[in-house]
């Protein structure tokens, strides 16, 4: 939304001339600097005709060579700042370059109809394009934004033209229309203060990365992409969602004392490393940080965690074109438990499905992916890769203090399930003489089916870990990744918060621990509500465990249950 100053001040004309536009805030903080508007170079296709198709399709092969090329060094790149499960997204870019359609629909348009490759490319974009955008599926749609990534590299070599990048020759606030992946992270972060983009969602890839880089940014946000904004003074205000363009003096000031706050808190927040987690009232509470891979470890110690809530296992199959053998997983759960040095490891069985999909697994289309085949539902059926991981989670679990989480529970049975199946591979291993240590075993709380039944469940397992990233969109009814629901998602809803508490409380009747794993365990202002609730344990991005740590320090819990 635009608006202006209703104030004129004598004092300051700057004034008359300051515009706020706002957006959806994708990462908090404040930015000040020069704005930089920054606009994909066009390419310029014509068609053409041409007598060699033999040698446009080499043309052709050629330049998919060369981007091919170039997204392997993306990829090296966001695994050296972002980690390997958001660079994982150039290796799926590289794998669609080499999808037959796509190049059988380039290849065929030169031979048949006698055209020029850049055209060709062009118009198979567009064509794929729309056939993704049509589907009903949340994130086949998206895959139209990668297509069109894709092809605008091919194009860009096909040109001759170099890799873009979203550069500016001194700090500043870069303004685009969107920014695909690539061009996100070949962002030089020394060089970037923020970003801001007119298009987008706050769960796109892009989103994702600036939270991953801790830059203050800003998705769908209405501003011209022109003179009136290029070139301009700006302000990136990260926590309201609001971008100002050319600020009046009192703004400026107002925002320059909100960075330096900022700063300081985090200066602050670096002596809370080494505190144990306990309110003014003595109440204890496990702070654990949620990770994708191995090479997230260095932050997870760098912040302090108590352990591993959360260790997504199944990006070790997204990012393979084979089934993980057992030595190789061994190896990696094995690291880990090392790593953490006898603190709690909690890894998450197999998780793929819904918006999460391996081509070697052959999964069937599914209208309802995020009601269908996945998670535990694929393990059970499919008991030689469930067999694999269990083996590998167990031989590391004589490395260090490993716990199992099975994820998607929704009656007992599943768990009699999984235990008679943990049952056998411990028999095996003991048959084999192969050494394992007695790992935790958990289960996630997502599903309002697990919810309710938890006093029944709380008897078969070790813990809960509440996911309530799905628990809110099963609750709820809404997609959490369509972004026209995103004024009726409401992760604070009463029944949200209701069935968290009953978790809990059913989990304390058993004497068991519960703790939170989802997005939610990060949001701040219902940190003391948790606490409130008897939560035992917060798993969370790296990044927020000193901030929560704060909270938990300042809270007297029963006066805060008293003024409730």
């Amino acid at each position: 939304m635009k608006g202006g100053c209703l104030i004129v001040s004598p004092s300051s004309i700057r004034r008359l001339i300051m515009n706020i536009y706002e957006g959806k805030s994708v990462f908090s903080g404040v930015a000040i600097g020069k704005i930089s508007v920054y606009k994909k170079g066009q390419q310029q296709v014509k068609r053409k005709k041409i007598t060699d198709a033999d040698a446009e399709i080499m043309r052709f092969e050629t330049a998919k060579t060369e981007a091919v090329k170039q997204l392997s060094g993306l990829y090296e790149k966001a695994l050296r700042e972002v980690g390997e499960a958001n660079a994982a997204i150039f290796e799926v870019h590289q794998m669609m370059l080499e999808d037959d359609d796509y190049n059988d629909s380039i290849e065929n348009m030169i031979r048949t109809q006698g055209i020029n490759a850049e055209y060709a490319v062009a118009s198979t974009a567009d064509n794929f394009a729309q056939m993704f955008s049509a589907m009903d599926d949340d994130y086949m749609r998206e895959r139209a934004a990668d297509v069109k990534d894709i092809s605008e590299r091919v194009l860009s070599i096909l040109n001759g033209a170099g890799s873009e990048s979203a550069v500016s020759e001194e700090p500043a606030c870069i303004v685009a229309e969107d920014l695909a992946p690539s061009e996100t992270v070949q962002l030089d972060k020394d060089m970037v203060l923020s970003f801001v983009t007119v298009r987008g969602s706050l769960n796109s890839h892009t989103a994702i990365l600036a939270r991953t880089m801790a830059l203050p940014a800003l998705v769908g946000t209405p501003l011209p992409l022109d003179d009136t904004v290029d070139g301009k003074l700006g302000i990136v205000d990260g926590s309201e969602g609001k971008i100002y363009v050319d600020p009046d003096e009192e703004t400026l000031k107002r925002m320059k004392r909100r960075k330096e706050e900022e700063a300081e808190r985090k200066e602050l927040l670096q002596t809370l490393k080494g505190r144990e987690n306990v309110t003014l009232d003595g109440k204890k509470v496990m702070l654990y940080a949620n990770i994708g891979n191995i090479k997230d470890l260095a932050t997870v110690l760098q912040n302090d965690a108590g352990g591993i809530g959360l260790f997504r296992s199944e990006f070790i199959y997204l990012e393979k074109d084979d089934y993980p053998t057992e030595e190789e997983q061994f190896q990696i759960y094995k690291q880990a438990a090392e790593t953490m040095a006898g603190k709690r490891v909690i890894i998450r069985t197999l998780d793929i499905g819904a918006d999460k999909q391996c081509d070697y697994f052959q999964m069937e289309h599914e209208e309802n992916p995020a009601l269908g085949y996945r998670a535990i539902r694929i393990c059970l059926t499919r008991p030689e890769v469930f067999k694999t991981q269990l083996r590998a989670l167990y031989r590391a679990s004589a490395y260090g203090k490993i716990a199992i989480m099975y994820p998607m529970i929704t009656s007992v049975l599943e768990v009699k399930r999984i235990q008679e199946m943990a049952a056998l591979v411990r028999a095996e291993l003991t048959e084999q003489g192969i050494e394992f240590g007695e790992p935790e075993q958990g289960i996630m709380i997502e599903t309002p089916a697990a919810a309710i039944i938890s006093d029944e469940l709380a008897k078969e397992v070790d813990f809960f870990s509440i996911g309530t990233n799905d628990l809110t969109q099963y609750t709820l009814a809404i997609d959490r990744q369509n972004t026209k629901l995103d004024e009726f998602y409401d992760a604070h809803h009463p029944a949200v918060l209701r069935m968290i508490a009953m978790v809990v409380e059913n989990a304390h009747k058993a004497g068991i621990w519960a703790g939170i794993c989802g997005e939610l365990g990060a949001d701040q202002t219902l940190t003391r509500e948790f606490l409130a609730m008897g939560v035992d344990e917060l798993s969370v991005s790296p990044g927020s465990i000193l901030p929560i740590r704060r909270i938990v320090l300042e809270t007297n819990v029963e006066e805060y249950k008293a003024g409730r």
